[in-house]
């Protein structure tokens, strides 16, 4: 769902207790701004090829000073993340870069980099404003269609919106938004089981509005699905 979770308040109780924190930003980063300052995680991961719009097999890990300072490492490290001393030692490279591999696919490091140049030079905060009025207006949208429930619910919602309604029939939706030239995704129940258990729901439409979208794509969306 479109659900942002309060990752900065569990930080805080993850660090009054000295819980390790890992936070799956995979879904907000691109979107959302991300400080790991504010959120107090000592481990932060994300992929590019969602909402970085940058290449897939491509992601980010964070690793915190405390991290470091507590000598965590990666359970196979190798010459490029640790020095090799003794026959029997070896010695943890003293930042983040333990982590790293001395193997990596160069070509999706450089469209990293330019992915992530060119969302810093938008700026996350017009992005993170532009996507979720886009998403508000979807879920307005959807909701005002005969027999469609929007299932995102929560204080803060982001860009990606979930909706069923028991009258779509998979394959009949899927055609209608392929030949409209939409892009979209179907959640089904393996994919979220706590969460769809609650809803009562079997699998549903996922869509997820970008700062590049228009107000004319989301009500061809609308159209499209009002038509089935």
């Amino acid at each position: 769902s479109g659900l942002v979770q309060p990752v900065e308040a569990i930080g805080e109780l993850c660090q009054a207790k000295e819980i390790w924190y890992i936070v799956d930003a995979c879904q907000s980063a691109g979107q959302l701004p991300l400080d790991v300052e504010k959120i107090k995680c000592d481990f932060l991961s994300a992929t590019m090829r969602k909402f970085m719009r940058g290449p897939r097999g491509a992601g980010f890990l964070y690793a915190s000073n405390r991290v470091l300072q507590e000598g965590l490492e990666p359970c196979f490290p190798d010459l490029h993340g640790a020095q090799w001393t003794t026959p029997d030692e070896y010695r943890l490279a003293p930042s983040a870069i333990r982590f790293e591999y001395f193997e990596k696919p160069y070509e999706l490091v450089v469209g990293s980099a330019a992915a992530i140049r060119y969302a810093l030079d938008l700026g996350l905060e017009n992005i993170e404003q532009r996507v979720k009025a886009l998403a508000d207006l979807t879920r307005q949208k959807l909701a005002a269609l005969p027999g469609v429930r929007v299932l995102d619910k929560g204080a803060e919602l982001c860009g990606i919106v979930t909706a069923t309604n028991p009258a779509w029939k998979k394959p009949a939706l899927m055609d209608a938004l392929k030949n409209a030239n939409i892009n979209f995704s179907t959640q089904g129940r393996h994919n979220a089981v706590i969460d769809f258990d609650e809803k009562g729901v079997e699998w549903a439409l996922r869509v997820s509005p970008h700062y590049y979208n228009t107000e004319a794509e989301v009500e061809a969306l609308v159209e499209a699905l009002g038509s089935l």
